[in-house]
């Protein structure tokens, strides 16, 4: 049975799931009729409700902050994070965009196929940068994270104190306001920094997943830490438009509920295995999914059925996926690391809340 602590956390997963299963659902409903048309209508209150599951992105951007720094103070060097994000990411990446790949192809949406050279390109998630298109449209979120991942563990490990590290924190908060209050009026030079590199608009969300997991993991912060926290938080304000912005809120109060264990009954099979699969989903459920309903339409068949035959399609190449590309994996990883760190090693920056004496 797992204990209360493991309990709690597995209440994160089944969020993740849900998350992932909103976006299919705003991508197969709302945003599949703004592109290519629906030929039947949701009632007025569902589909303005299923325009929120494009915000479930945000969840997960709060998720990360938290996860990630809860591996990075387990993890004993930058390398071993770079190897760990590696296979975590990348057998399932490849995967998604070989079977991406072949559905647009052959079922289309033909406006949706890239070359084989752009497609190259999303192996390592670089195309972005160079302006080349997404294999699918949900990997722009990977380019972020992957950047976060980037950017943290330089900060992590280069910086080695928790208050070093706190203050870049400050600072990038700082310049996430300024850039989303300016954000029609940066010059020129400073877009692609500000916009992508920094990626104003969704970094406070992975600072905010921090604060709370050291809130969690080291105890009741400073007041300087709860600032920074309040302050990450209410960005969200400023970046996005309401009723959008509340919703994001709304992420965040079900996050601290979740994380403070008030959200157990969540850790049930069902949501659990969903967010098991929810990383492989994200990747294979959009673009497939769009040719799925464009040959159920062809054959004549009513599009909701297109929209449960998309659905269950996804699921489907997700397991398939999880169990055959992603567990093998990082279970291979694991072996390995046990193997390697047999080694004597450099410990990792002692990040927790220093005492006085040490911080002086």
């Amino acid at each position: 049975m797992p204990t209360d602590h493991s309990t709690r956390l597995q209440s994160l997963d089944a969020l993740r799931g849900l998350a992932a299963l909103g976006v299919v659902l705003f991508h197969y409903l709302p945003y599949y009729n703004q592109l290519y048309t629906h030929q039947f209508s949701l009632p007025a209150g569902l589909e303005s409700a299923l325009q929120f599951g494009r915000y479930g992105v945000h969840l997960f951007f709060i998720l990360s902050g938290f996860v990630i720094f809860m591996t990075l103070e387990r993890t004993r060097s930058a390398g071993w994070f770079a190897l760990a994000r590696a296979f975590r990411l990348l057998p399932a990446l490849w995967a998604g965009i070989i079977l991406t790949s072949i559905s647009v192809h052959a079922l289309g949406p033909q406006d949706r196929a890239v070359s084989l050279s752009d497609a190259l390109l999303n192996t390592v998630l670089l195309h972005e940068y160079l302006g080349l298109p997404h294999v699918d449209g949900a990997y722009w979120s990977l380019v972020v994270e992957v950047t976060f991942y980037a950017w943290i563990a330089s900060l992590f490990f280069g910086l080695n104190r928790w208050r070093n590290l706190r203050a870049a924190l400050w600072l990038w908060l700082t310049i996430s306001y300024a850039g989303v209050i300016w954000w029609k009026s940066l010059p020129g030079y400073l877009e692609f920094a500000v916009k992508d590199l920094l990626f104003v608009k969704y970094a406070p969300l992975f600072i905010s997943g921090m604060i709370m997991y050291r809130w969690h993991r080291h105890g009741k912060p400073p007041a300087e830490e709860r600032l920074l926290l309040l302050l990450a938080i209410s960005h969200t304000l400023l970046a996005y438009k309401a009723p959008y912005s509340i919703f994001v809120l709304g992420c965040y109060g079900t996050f601290a509920l979740a994380v403070t264990g008030r959200l157990r009954f969540l850790a049930c099979r069902p949501l659990l295995w969903l967010g098991s699969l929810s990383y492989a989903l994200y990747l294979v459920h959009q673009n497939i999914g769009y040719g799925i309903i464009e040959l159920a339409y062809t054959n004549g068949l009513h599009g909701a059925i297109g929209v449960g035959l998309a659905l269950a399609t996804a699921l489907t190449l997700a397991a398939l996926i999880h169990y055959g590309v992603e567990k093998p994996c990082l279970a291979w990883f694991r072996d390995y690391r046990l193997s390697a760190t047999k080694l004597p090693d450099a410990p990792p920056p002692d990040l927790s809340q220093a005492s006085p004496e040490r911080e002086r």
